[in-house]
């Protein structure tokens, strides 16, 4: 009997037989609450592993009130949600158990919660009321993200099969096609995402049928068919402008923008608080013309809006891959030898923390912000210190930590008013001299706070308009040139030469020195 034992364990996360073992123990002395804790913990790191399930029907069997071990309060770990499944499903009640296992998967959707074998045992099927499992797959569809992480295809895929063996048993069942149909599309399964939302579709013709269906269409890559199936969600509710954001954003990957941003404005006139529309209208106006306005409008949308009705990535979509956007350019400027603002030296702490947060990538500039928030713990004189400090200077990716010191100055002193500030004055400092990562660095530490704050949006243009005036024509145009596109209220005869100057090469010529900052900074 030890022998399957051990070959079973052999692939199992180290820390499970050591559970299983005290499990066992448990179970031997009669402690049935310590018994439970220590299969609640292994179930995570090995959900199909018989011998848990072997030790949990021991626990069943050894006690009256084993559901009661495993107690299902708010925010209860997966593993004691899962436990509390699987007893349901021994005791006879695999219905009432399956919305417990989907709600560890949508905790963790790339865990095997799913591959046992009761989830994919036909009589799953025949005991389940459909319109419980629609509802049960709508709520694994919003936890699992569209589509699901890579990771989640296979541990997710049992849940097709239980509405394989529903529809087999209950026969067409629209919203069940529909909300299978939607699981399908996250997992990869176009072709039967759109077999499903078809036939439920066709089986009761709505609203939310058709948007089943032009999800499914749109995922398979069949935008014409898409565009008509949300055609005809519009026409079942007219007033229901999420699906208007849908063919919006539909009719813009045909490359019919004008006619995506008509529908946009459409819906606009009727709420132009509408999240969902105002998102998309400001991506496809980004996507129609390039200014960056559009984005820095939606990023205050999402700023004055935190509780829209889901989560949007619109901003993260249109900065993605743009210099200074979403991350530093590939010509980031070199640091020259001896390149230091201050002679303290940084204690090992504030380097530590530096680091842990600098990165050359960022969703976008306001994200970019809340994440140097925990340098708030470094004194800005330490911040200071490790620019240009051999520690950091040479660091992985290379600029990053100069970048992350300069956002980490935002944080010092928010109660004092921009113009006045000590964490301006600090930043204004480094612009002086030849253009260089640090340089770089505090301008779109500025560029940055331009994002976040508009009050400061038009001194903050002041400087970049007159820092890229004093580069322009010279070798370093480019570069802040980069920092300029992204600046807000930056003036239209500053941006349009900014944006000639990514586009066009520059011929190189010598920097005048910097009177304007010099003043800007008294």
């Amino acid at each position: 009997m030890l022998m399957p034992v051990l070959s079973s364990l052999v692939d199992a996360h180290p820390q499970v037989p050591h559970d299983l073992a005290l499990a066992r123990a448990a179970l031997d002395r009669g402690e049935m609450d310590q018994a439970a804790r220590h299969l609640a913990g292994a179930l995570p790191h090995a959900p199909t592993l018989p011998e848990i399930h072997e030790l949990l029907s021991r626990l069943a069997a050894d006690t009256d009130r084993a559901l009661d071990l495993f107690p299902l309060e708010p925010h209860a770990p997966a593993g004691r949600v899962a436990a509390h499944a699987h007893l349901l499903a021994a005791a006879g009640r695999p219905e009432d158990a399956l919305p417990l296992l989907a709600a560890a998967s949508g905790h963790t959707p790339a865990v095997d919660w799913a591959g046992v074998p009761w989830v994919s045992d036909p009589v799953l099927g025949g005991r389940i009321d459909p319109d419980a499992l629609a509802r049960t797959l709508m709520r694994l569809c919003t936890a699992v993200g569209d589509p699901a992480p890579r990771a989640a295809a296979t541990s997710l895929r049992p849940y097709l099969t239980v509405v394989r063996h529903t529809i087999d048993a209950h026969g067409e069942h629209a919203m069940l096609l529909g909300a299978g149909s939607a699981l399908a599309r996250r997992l990869g399964e176009a072709r039967l995402a759109i077999d499903w939302a078809t036939r439920g579709a066709r089986s009761r013709p709505s609203k939310l049928g058709e948007i089943w269906l032009g999800y499914a269409f749109r995922s398979a890559g069949r935008i014409p068919e898409a565009l008509a199936a949300l055609r005809r969600a519009v026409m079942y509710d007219p007033d229901d402008l999420s699906v208007y954001a849908d063919v919006a954003a539909t009719l813009a990957d045909l490359g019919r923008l004008e006619e995506a941003l008509n529908w946009t404005e459409r819906a606009l006139e009727r709420d132009p608080r509408f999240d969902c529309v105002v998102h998309t209208a400001h991506r496809l106006r980004f996507r129609a013309d390039g200014d960056v306005a559009h984005l820095i409008a939606l990023a205050d949308f999402a700023r004055d809006h935190p509780d829209d009705t889901h989560e949007h990535t619109d901003l993260d979509e249109c900065c993605r891959d743009t210099a200074w956007l979403s991350g530093t350019p590939a010509g980031l400027s070199r640091l020259p030898p001896g390149r230091a603002t201050v002679n303290a030296e940084p204690s090992g702490d504030a380097v530590a923390r530096l680091l842990r947060v600098a990165s050359d990538r960022w969703p976008h500039p306001p994200a970019a912000y809340d994440r140097a928030l925990g340098l708030v713990l470094v004194e800005p004189w330490e911040l200071l210190a490790m620019l240009g400090h051999p520690t950091v200077a040479g660091a992985e990716p290379r600029g990053a930590a100069e970048i992350w010191a300069c956002l980490g100055l935002l944080h010092h002193g928010t109660e004092e008013p921009w113009l006045d500030s000590g964490r301006r004055r600090l930043l204004l400092g480094l612009l002086d001299g030849d253009v260089d990562r640090v340089t770089q660095a505090a301008l779109f530490a500025l560029v940055t706070y331009a994002w976040v704050d508009p009050a400061a949006r038009a001194d903050v243009a002041a400087v970049v308009a007159g820092r890229f005036t004093e580069t322009a024509g010279g070798p370093h145009a480019r570069a802040v040139a980069e920092l300029a596109l992204a600046t807000p209220e930056l003036d239209r005869p500053t941006r349009e030469l900014a944006a000639a100057t990514v586009r066009v090469p520059v011929v190189p010529r010598q920097r005048s020195r910097s009177y304007l900052l010099r003043w800007l900074k008294k």
